[in-house]
């Protein structure tokens, strides 16, 4: 079963959503803990996204991490999830939108973030 630590599996969950995203980097040296990195809505909010996967002598800690210059989104957020929701929920959130005619976009957004909704 696919999981969204999966980078291709990662850009097909949020295409589907109605997001833009590019894959970026995936070549990272191998004593490096970063796995990957996408850039999403590229040509508008350009969010990096880079997934981290740390294992070491205090157990695994594997996280997503935001970064945009601050513009969106605040410095360095860290997100430690299995679930692609909580992602595109995070970015919403934050004024990233996806493409607004998407049909399954209200599916994602929580009942508290619907004042957020263009009009």
């Amino acid at each position: 079963m696919a999981t969204i630590t999966n980078q291709s599996y990662f850009i097909k969950r949020l295409k589907d959503s109605g997001y833009v995203v590019w894959k970026n980097f995936e070549d990272y040296n191998e004593a490096d803990s970063r796995c990957w990195t996408v850039i999403i809505d590229p040509k508008v909010s350009s969010i990096f996204c880079t997934y981290y996967q740390n294992s070491g002598t205090f157990g695994n800690e594997n996280f997503f991490e935001l970064y945009d210059g601050g513009r969106y989104i605040p410095s360095n957020i860290k997100i430690k999830t299995d679930s692609i929701e909580v992602i595109i929920d995070f970015l919403l959130r934050h004024g990233v939108s996806n493409n607004k005619d998407y049909p399954g976009r209200d599916r994602y957004l929580s009942k508290r973030l619907n004042t957020y909704d263009e009009k």
